[in-house]
């Protein structure tokens, strides 16, 4: 709760003030009983569904998944993305990866920082998400170019991207298709390329095991945690990690050889 003092005042009563900083608390706690209400109404129904194709999983409601990702977020969804690309320092002109991009909207927001010289990819094994993404880049009249397409068989030459991201993507994948899909990232992107992953991280918390639960999260053993090492062993250097938000949201960050 806020300690802000400031007040109000009511013009038809001289004797009516309100601290502003508890009108504020009043409006969050009700933006948060709405956000929680959408929450447990979006998990009644298992959310996830075996895709036919890899051995993970894929979501199949891509109309529903940037409300679900907003729930899941409480609402911070845009800063997590800018956080995201600001962490990949994307510059003009770079070739971009968005592994696993859902709807595009990360993908959109690294076009932003490619800029017209740039060139932007996205993909997802959802023909669905595709379809929504592309008709978001269409809208929007940003050329991005979207295919579906499988991180552990990746339809990308050697040495394409300067950075590739992945958000919220790999803990959807057994262990060994992660250690494949970081393969063909690292095969992909160009010497001294970025990858940066933003994932969940392994809870140590009671309210990080309960968070991690509600967010339909707590069947399998989630773990960003996990990662530096499966990155080491298929050829990434220099990598770095840190928290991103929620206390169960970080990033990993990592380059390919020169």
């Amino acid at each position: 709760m806020e300690s802000n003092q400031n007040t109000i005042g009511l013009p038809c009563n001289g004797e009516a003030r309100f601290s502003t900083g508890a009108i504020r608390f009043r409006l969050r706690s009700n933006s948060q009983r709405r956000l929680n209400a959408r929450h447990h109404q979006l998990l009644k129904s298992p959310p996830f569904v075996p895709a036919s194709r890899v051995r993970g999983r894929i979501i199949r409601w891509a109309s529903r998944y940037d409300l679900a990702v907003k729930v899941i977020s409480l609402g911070q969804d845009r800063a997590i993305r800018q956080r995201t690309v600001e962490l990949a320092h994307i510059k003009p002109g770079d070739k971009v990866l968005d592994a696993g991009c859902g709807t595009g909207d990360l993908t959109m927001a690294a076009k932003i920082q490619a800029g017209a010289t740039g060139e932007v990819h996205g993909i997802d094994a959802s023909p669905a998400m595709i379809e929504v993404a592309q008709r978001k880049a269409t809208r929007a009249g940003v050329d991005i170019r979207y295919r579906v397409d499988l991180i552990e068989a990746l339809s990308f030459p050697d040495d394409t991207f300067d950075v590739v991201l992945s958000s919220l993507m790999l803990h959807h994948l057994p262990n060994d298709l992660k250690r494949k899909g970081l393969a063909e990232i690292c095969r992909v992107l160009k010497p001294k390329g970025c990858l940066v992953v933003v994932d969940m991280q392994r809870p140590t918390s009671l309210l990080g095991k309960v968070m991690m639960h509600v967010s339909s999260h707590g069947d399998k053993p989630i773990g960003l945690q996990d990662l530096p090492l499966l990155m080491t062993e298929v050829g990434f250097v220099q990598i770095e990690t840190g928290r991103i938000a929620l206390g169960m949201l970080g990033f990993v960050r990592g380059r390919t050889r020169a």
